[in-house]
């Protein structure tokens, strides 16, 4: 077996199956409603069980930072309708009680600090 016949598949250039100008791809397909409705209220199921657990963890530690970002996240899973109101509602709580725990410490301390 010849060299040449082994290499001149490799270097011989390729034919386009289609004419250039022409398209044979098909158009992209768009999601269609159901799934988009689907990816949103995924979206905002997290939301909620975020602010849920944001204002959990918020009412032991960085309740300045955690307590306004768990209600943020609270009502906008409530405005986006999700599945999940009860965990909404309850990270919207812990949320206002972060803020309610630093309004005591802030009253009680004269600083936005946990030591003594």
């Amino acid at each position: 077996m010849a060299l040449s016949s082994l290499v001149a598949p490799v270097l011989r250039p390729r034919r386009p199956e289609t004419h250039p100008t022409r398209r044979t791809e098909a158009a992209p397909v768009a999601p269609d409603e159901r799934t988009a409705a689907r990816v949103r209220t995924r979206d905002a199921d997290s939301l909620a069980v975020a602010s849920f657990v944001l204002g959990l963890v918020g009412l032991l530690a960085f309740n300045l930072v955690l307590g306004p970002t768990a209600v943020v996240m609270a009502l906008l899973a409530l405005t986006r309708s999700t599945s999940r109101r009860g965990r909404a509602f309850l990270g919207l709580a812990l949320g206002v009680a972060d803020l309610a725990v630093l309004a005591l410490v802030v009253t009680a301390h004269g600083v936005v600090a946990w030591g003594s």
